[in-house]
């Protein structure tokens, strides 16, 4: 069994940053791939950046392209997330999953595993 737990979330004003970190315990951290999806109030879950067990292959959605980067630290068991020039658009509560394919996918059934989510508010 695997654990994550998000942390780092919180208010933001527009055009701020915040880092996001998932931390995982229980089976080993060197799965082939992590990710990160959020969920905003009435919308569906979707995926927002991935990478791969190295590290050296990611993807991110188009909407945060160039604002938000993904890197992971497989001796700390850590994924991360930077945020930076944040829009009121990103409001939502952040996610992080673990998934057994080595491709860096986007479809929410590849993920085995999942976090609780850390709220993340970027005022306007």
């Amino acid at each position: 069994q695997v654990q994550l737990v998000e942390s780092g979330g919180g208010l933001v004003q527009a055009g701020g940053s915040l880092r996001l970190s998932c931390a995982a315990s229980g089976r080993t951290f060197t799965s082939p791939t992590m990710a990160w999806f959020r969920q905003a109030p009435g919308k569906e879950r979707e995926f927002v950046a991935g990478i791969s067990r190295s590290g050296g292959s990611t993807k991110t959605a188009d909407s945060v392209k160039g604002r938000f980067t993904v890197s992971r630290d497989n001796a700390k068991n850590t994924m991360y997330l930077q945020m930076n020039s944040l829009k009121p658009e990103d409001t939502a509560v952040y996610y992080c999953a673990q998934s057994a394919y080595a491709s860096v996918l986007t479809g929410l059934n590849n993920y085995d595993y999942w976090g609780q989510g850390t709220q993340v508010t970027v005022s306007s």
